[in-house]
């Protein structure tokens, strides 16, 4: 009978250990798929609009959603101020919970007026803490939702935490998934600035073509892709790329594809044994 993967079953590193381990992963992952080019949009609103739409729904239904509100030219500050409520759940209502999604739209573009005069640019220029603290009051920002307007529309250094994150972690005994959002957060943050510091602050990324095949969660380049940014935010932002990769086509919740996976050998034993057949050269006794 196949064991069922508990966290009880899955040893803890130290923290250190842990720290190492991430960076390992790091440069694992991107010696084997290069830059992600993350996020895949062409200005900042497009970003903070992708980030609430994403909420609870594949990125192949949030494509949808921008593709429709392109279309409508609503993709814009101005485009949401001017649109109904019923003409945005129109367009969005690909992304499902449109109607909620529709308001927290309108209540972002109202707050950003109120706040910042309209302004994005007066906005990212708070320091980092206080603009996520005031992100998270909002309605409909959580956590993962503000990391991610911060990193990927305002390049603020923050590491962004999402379900692909937690399961990585737990499968290498790296820490529970059911850990604190920050905890998470914090851990990548200190394991990764390291490697920041052999990184150039540039808005020019390593160009490779795309080869056949899967290359992690890849997009062609884009405006907010090569946006100059910090060394530091600029490993963050691949890093979070190249873990939804490793999500998206390896790590699944269900049916996972380890032995194709370029993180399975650092897997730990007792989860290769527990996944059985999928992990070459190993089997259970």
């Amino acid at each position: 009978m196949r064991r069922t993967l508990h966290e009880e079953e899955v040893a803890i590193l130290e923290d250190d250990e842990r720290k190492q381990q991430i960076s390992t992963y790091y440069h694992a992952l991107f010696r084997a798929w290069g830059p992600q080019h993350w996020w895949p949009a062409q200005s900042r609103f497009e970003v903070i609009v992708g980030a609430y739409l994403t909420q609870n729904t594949a990125w192949t239904n949030v494509e949808r959603a921008l593709a429709n509100l392109r279309a409508a030219r609503l993709l814009s500050m101005s485009g949401i101020r001017r649109a109904s409520l019923r003409q945005l759940e129109r367009r969005i209502r690909p992304a499902g919970y449109f109607r909620q999604k529709a308001k927290r739209l309108k209540m972002f573009v109202a707050f950003l007026d109120q706040q910042y005069d309209g302004s994005l640019q007066r906005l990212f220029a708070r320091p980092t803490q206080e603009l996520r603290d005031e992100l998270l009051n909002l309605h409909g920002i959580g956590p993962e939702t503000a990391d991610s307007i911060l990193l990927y529309a305002g390049s603020h250094p923050v590491f962004v935490v999402d379900a692909y994150t937690r399961r990585m972690l737990g499968r290498h005994g790296i820490l529970p998934e059911n850990a604190g959002y920050d905890e998470i957060r914090e851990l990548f943050e200190q394991a990764l600035e390291p490697i920041a510091k052999s990184v150039s602050d540039s808005n020019k990324t390593v160009r490779r073509d795309l080869a056949e095949g899967i290359r992690g969660a890849s997009h062609l380049p884009s405006a907010m892709s090569t946006a100059k940014r910090t060394a530091v935010a600029q490993v963050y932002n691949e890093m979070h790329g190249l873990i939804v990769g490793v999500g998206k086509n390896y790590c699944r919740k269900s049916q996972a594809k380890c032995d194709e996976c370029p993180l399975q050998k650092f897997l730990p034993r007792s989860i290769t044994e527990g996944l059985g057949s999928r992990v070459p050269g190993r089997r259970r006794v």
